[in-house]
């Protein structure tokens, strides 16, 4: 059987660690779920943490943590769909928005249902994902700051999500600024700048940011600690607050090449043949998970003499070399994930899942 598993006291300790950071820098902070895809099971983890305020990118999400912590803030981290509009009232207490018709509506629905609507007003510095264009913004706070039900207390970005551009200390300051704008002509307070991300972090270490970035949301720099700057492990955190094992179903030693007519595999990947491999051998294992719960790229095996070969709908091929470790059928192998492997696995309903103390 394969298993992800949370190491609670690793995640305890990015969390202590995280959050002495922002408390000394004056910043608020919120923990992104999303990678949790709504188990349970962990979500309890995480809200024992002592969190106030959770962000997720689904609305089921949210109605799951609403129901475990009622008094916890949610947010909900992208444009709401329109179909959604009720339910986002209901279960999200703050969302990001983009565009000027949705916004109407919730405020419509936000009446309808005696609720104040809080929103972050997403604004776009250059990945060309979610955001108004910043010579349009004045206009479109114009338009919905006295709309009723709706409470305008953020402005937002996001840096790194589709084409890979990194937040700096220009881009930072120029998020600042737009606040700076839209509180001098309307004369009102804004209180939120929500310019941090995981990726955004270094920027503190480096004093780069800006004192009007007041807010974050973390998700992979908690569950993994990871510097994406570097792609090295932030000092004094775990990078392995998840663990992933699964077991060995198949052991044999077999040749280093395939034999026969190459075509196309179901993946639609084509091999060649490297001919100085012929004639040798290595021990190789088949695991019982597959393309189903996880890319093979996403897998980091603890055991650095592993050599991950590939996979298909349901069986991961492992490379043992002389197998020095003498694993044998039943032995379960344990791997170290990336963040996009640890989400597939989390929405694959045949894995299990455990926390470990």
């Amino acid at each position: 059987m394969a298993v992800l598993k949370l190491y609670r006291e690793r995640l305890q300790h990015n969390y202590n660690h995280l959050n002495q950071v922002f408390r000394e820098k004056n910043i608020d902070w919120g923990i992104v779920t999303k990678l949790l895809c709504g188990e349970e099971t962990f979500l309890k983890e995480v809200l024992a943490l002592g969190v106030k305020e959770i962000h997720d990118s689904r609305v089921t999400n949210l109605k799951t943590i609403k129901k475990m912590a009622p008094d916890v803030q949610t947010v909900y981290i992208k444009p709401a769909p329109k179909l959604s509009i009720p339910e986002i009232i209901e279960f999200a207490d703050v969302s990001f928005e983009t565009e000027l018709d949705i916004i109407r509506l919730l405020s419509e629905e936000a009446v309808r249902q005696n609720r104040l609507h809080k929103i972050i007003i997403m604004i776009e510095m250059g990945d060309l994902r979610e955001g108004v264009m910043g010579d349009e913004l004045v206009n479109f706070y114009q338009q919905i700051f006295q709309l009723p039900g709706i409470s305008v207390i953020g402005l937002g970005a996001n840096f790194n999500c589709l084409h890979g551009v990194m937040p700096t200390q220009d881009k930072l300051i120029q998020l600042s600024l737009y606040k700076q704008i839209i509180e001098a002509k309307f004369n009102i307070g804004i209180p939120w700048v929500s310019g941090g991300t995981s990726v955004t972090i270094p920027l503190l270490f480096t004093h780069q940011m800006p004192k009007g970035i007041n807010h974050f949301r973390i998700g992979e720099a908690l569950f993994f600690g990871l510097n994406l700057f570097t792609g090295e492990t932030f000092e004094g955190m775990y990078a392995d607050v998840f663990e992933f094992t699964a077991e060995i179903i198949e052991l044999n030693q077999k040749p280093m090449i395939p034999t026969g007519m190459l075509a196309e595999n179901p993946s639609g990947e084509s091999f060649e043949i490297d001919e100085s491999l012929y004639g040798k051998t290595s021990h190789r294992a088949i695991l019982d998970v597959g393309l189903l719960d996880i890319h093979p790229k996403y897998l980091i095996p603890k055991d650095e003499h592993l050599n991950v070969i590939g996979a298909s709908s349901d069986m991961l091929v492992v490379e043992l070399g002389e197998n020095e470790q003498n694993y044998k059928v039943g032995d379960v192998l344990r791997f170290d994930l990336k963040y996009m492997g640890a989400l597939s696995i989390m929405n694959s309903r045949y894995i299990g899942k455990e926390v470990v103390a």
